[in-house]
């Protein structure tokens, strides 16, 4: 976390005042309820100006500040700063191969509200995806109270997108090229829109509030009908150049392996995806989440064929995650969507796998864990992506919503 404290050489004192705003936003964003005494002793600053900078998010209507409880030892009780979880709310969208999810999330990361759909069996068109968003999206902003702000959206997708605007370059497991999904729903919804790669708003909330919390170096794989991976290394997010990097289902592990929606042959998620499990498993296609721990619970009652596809795809998930420690030298990797059902139910043979592939000097120290936010990791990642203006610059981007 970067404090700016009072008299920084070449700042200005107004530079100060937004970027301490800022900080201590986001500490109660990330924190919820803090004592006013512990955001002294964090932020380093002293009681007088936390006070005054609390006043003026209080006047803004994004914190609130309330009476604590005395100690046990006397004294006077500190104030205790919240969140306004209701006045002050963004919309959070997770679109899937098979499943669409719209929220309403409130500052402090509290899912308000939510819609979720799913069109198992087909590939969604990029025009009806975006209807459908813009739809339930609509719907959901029309719950809201007369006092609340929605602030902006945020929108994971399972492909590769570019950051200024949202559009979607490539989705392989959608069948989406180009696609202007950020231009669309701003538009649709009079928002703001920021388009994100799922994974990568995986790791962000987990980085945030779940499995990778403190942890400088960690990897989030995120597997629905493709598979990829949100990074981040020394503390930040690895986005690379454009920030396509992540896009290791794509990455070569069988030579004479299965044709891919990229066009390639035998990348992972060929051999690891949702889809392998069904097709191994003898199960139509386009199950999502919901098929996946069908197939799981058949395979602990004893299914063969559901038996078999679990094995074959959690040796493959060990043998892959090995590569990506190998290069990454990760902390902790963490497995989302249909990934964690597998890690669950098969955990013994991914490690078995993991381990006898990987560099023992790197495999013996990382962690392979399910995400604490369990499946909504990507939606409350897209809430964060949504929510980061905001806390970057608190007054002034309430002011512009506001205006708008």
């Amino acid at each position: 976390m970067t404090v700016l404290a009072r008299g920084a050489r070449g700042a200005r004192s107004e530079d100060v005042r937004r970027g301490n705003l800022s900080t201590l936003l986001r500490y109660v964003h990330v924190h919820g309820p803090t004592p006013r005494s512990q955001l002294t002793a964090v932020l380093g600053l002293n009681r007088s100006t936390i006070g005054g900078l609390t006043g003026e998010l209080a006047a803004a209507g994004l914190v609130r500040e309330e009476a604590g409880r005395a100690a046990s030892g006397g004294g006077r009780p500190s104030h205790v700063v919240s969140p306004e979880t209701q006045r002050v709310q963004v919309l959070a969208m997770d679109v899937g191969v098979t499943h669409l999810t719209v929220a309403r999330v409130g500052l402090g990361g509290t899912v308000l509200s939510r819609r979720d759909s799913s069109w198992p069996g087909h590939t969604p068109r990029p025009r009806a995806v975006a209807t459908a968003l813009a739809t339930e999206g609509a719907a959901l902003l029309a719950e809201i109270g007369g006092d609340a702000v929605v602030v902006a959206a945020g929108v994971a997708v399972p492909g590769m997108v570019r950051r200024h605007d949202g559009q979607v370059r490539q989705a392989p497991n959608l069948g989406w090229r180009d696609v202007p999904l950020g231009h669309e729903l701003a538009e649709a919804l009079q928002l703001p829109v920021a388009v994100g790669n799922d994974a990568d708003l995986g790791i962000r909330a987990e980085h945030v509030r779940g499995a990778a919390a403190g942890v400088e170096d960690a990897v989030y794989l995120s597997g629905h009908s493709g598979l990829g991976a949100g990074i981040f290394a020394g503390g930040s997010p690895l986005g690379g150049r454009a920030g396509y990097a992540g896009e290791v289902g794509h990455s070569l592990v069988n030579p004479d392996g299965l044709p891919c929606h990229c066009g390639s042959t035998g990348c992972w998620e060929t051999e690891c995806g949702e889809e392998r499990l069904f097709e191994l498993a003898g199960r139509p296609p386009g199950g999502g989440l919901a098929g996946v721990r069908e197939v799981v619970a058949a395979a602990s009652k004893g299914d063969a064929p559901a038996h078999a596809a679990l094995l074959h795809v959690a040796t493959w998930l060990g043998r892959g995650t090995a590569n990506v420690v190998n290069v990454l030298n990760p902390e902790v990797v963490i497995m989302g969507g249909a990934l964690e059902a597998v890690l669950v139910a098969a955990g013994d043979t991914v490690r078995v796998e993991f381990e006898s592939a990987g560099l023992a000097a790197l495999v013996q120290q990382v962690r392979l864990v399910s995400p604490h936010l369990g499946a909504d990791s990507t939606l409350l990642g897209a809430a964060e992506l949504a929510f980061d203006p905001l806390l970057s610059d608190p007054l002034l981007e309430l002011s512009r919503r506001s205006a708008s």
